[in-house]
């Protein structure tokens, strides 16, 4: 027998049932950014695998570990993203949006790729909405970032199920000179340190604040604090940006620990994270890269933004039980047509509906069949009313209105006074 044919681990399919939460979190979070004047833009999934190296960071665990990576047919070492910073970056650089010292305020959706360990909220293929702003240097448009999160777990009805976690991680400078007094603590206790740590002590040594190992954090209590080591204006910097959290009222936990795992941040990062789901807590993840356009080749330009997991949030929604009733619902209205005549003028009579009453759901039936399947199809629907066409309703010109979720008594509307009575049934439910 052939091997039956499955989905690669980690790289999974969401089921119709599924994707009506997806569409509600994407929908929401889209009208959202369009509130705050974000344009969309969308980036091809495969990238040269130069620009994570050069991006992310040589000995991130990103780039050593965990990207999908391959030689086309022309042997160009090819790599399918990761992230989705590095290549808004190259995409703005290339088509010259930031030419000038032009504002970009901007933000994309899709899948990212990495190999992991799947479990409950990690996947190798998982998707992320994320935003980029270009060109202003100030705390404001790092507070407006974290306002906006804000603002979303409120309309999501998840404000108290997360908490903000902030850091700053200064200037290039400050932290070459705290990751020297770091390795130099932590090499005097290596022996103490687990094995990744030991790892990343010569090649991210900043990575091992955040180890989850107990031993290697019992280690770091006394270790040197980043805090110590900031420089003035990074100092200032935090100062405007709490200031500002204040202001608004955004409560915030400041973690020093907190260094995030790609190579390009500095100053201000910062994460949303929950305690609803395990050890995946992390929901929401950014920070500040004024050095990354530099790094890509282009002219000093400041950057920041942040990325949002799909999976997680949908997850986070679901656990909470915050995904609207109606969403699960396909359908408003079910139209049962019985005999070839009716048929026919249930066709036209559900186009004349769609005009006339906007957003409306509904459903015709397919595949004839008798009074008792096809009510049977129309229950099973979700719809909030079956409508009846046979002979006798189209001899007479009406239309029977049944209400499928109470107890109320099926009417005959006349066929012109139909849209008129679904759309004030449809408010008042």
């Amino acid at each position: 027998m052939s091997k039956t044919l499955q989905a690669i681990r980690g790289m999974n399919d969401i089921l119709p049932e599924q994707t009506p939460a997806w569409r509600y979190l994407e929908n929401t979070v889209a009208d959202l950014l369009d509130s705050y004047g974000y344009k969309e833009i969308r980036l091809p999934i495969l990238e040269f695998t130069e620009l994570f190296a050069r991006g992310i960071g040589e000995g991130t665990d990103v780039v050593d570990k965990e990207m999908y990576t391959f030689l086309d047919r022309n042997e160009e070492s090819l790599t399918m993203r990761p992230e989705g910073t590095a290549g808004c970056v190259r995409a703005v650089l290339e088509h010259g949006l930031t030419g000038g010292g032009q504002v970009q305020k901007l933000w994309y959706a899709g899948p990212m790729f990495r190999y992991e360990k799947p479990q409950k909220g990690r996947y190798r293929q998982f998707h992320q909405m994320g935003v980029e702003v270009f060109n202003l240097p100030g705390p404001d448009i790092d507070a407006e970032l974290i306002v906006l999160t804000w603002r979303l777990w409120k309309k999501l009805g998840l404000a108290d199920a997360v908490t903000l976690q902030l850091n700053s991680l200064g200037s290039s400078e400050a932290r070459a000179r705290y990751r020297d007094a770091l390795v130099a603590y932590l090499q005097d206790r290596y022996d103490l340190l687990d094995e990744d740590s030991q790892r990343r002590l010569t090649t991210n040594p900043l990575r091992i604040l955040d180890s989850k190992d107990g031993g290697t954090q019992a280690v770091l209590v006394d270790a040197p604090t980043l805090h110590d080591y900031l420089d003035e204006e990074s100092l200032a910097h935090f100062e405007g940006l709490k200031a500002r959290l204040d202001a608004v009222g955004i409560r915030y936990e400041i973690n020093q620990k907190l260094v995030r795992g790609l190579d390009y941040y500095s100053r201000t990062v910062f994460e949303w994270v929950t305690d609803k789901l395990g050890s995946q807590g992390t929901v929401c993840a950014g920070g500040r890269y004024d050095g990354l356009v530099t790094q890509f080749g282009g002219k000093p330009t400041p950057g920041v933004g942040y990325a949002m997991g799909v999976e997680r949030l949908v997850l986070l929604l679901e656990t909470l039980g915050l995904v609207p009733d109606e969403l699960n619902s396909p359908a408003d209205v079910y139209i049962c047509a019985f005999g070839e005549a009716a048929e026919l003028a249930a066709l036209g009579l559900s186009e004349q509906l769609r005009d006339a009453v906007p957003g409306l759901r509904l459903l015709v039936n397919a595949g004839a069949g008798s009074f008792k399947s096809q009510f049977k199809k129309a229950d099973k629907s979700g719809a909030r009313y079956a409508l009846i066409l046979g002979d006798d309703e189209l001899a007479k010109r009406v239309v029977g209105c049944k209400p499928l979720r109470d107890d109320s008594e099926q009417q005959n509307i006349a066929w012109d006074a139909l849209a008129e009575h679904l759309a004030a049934c449809l408010k008042r439910a």
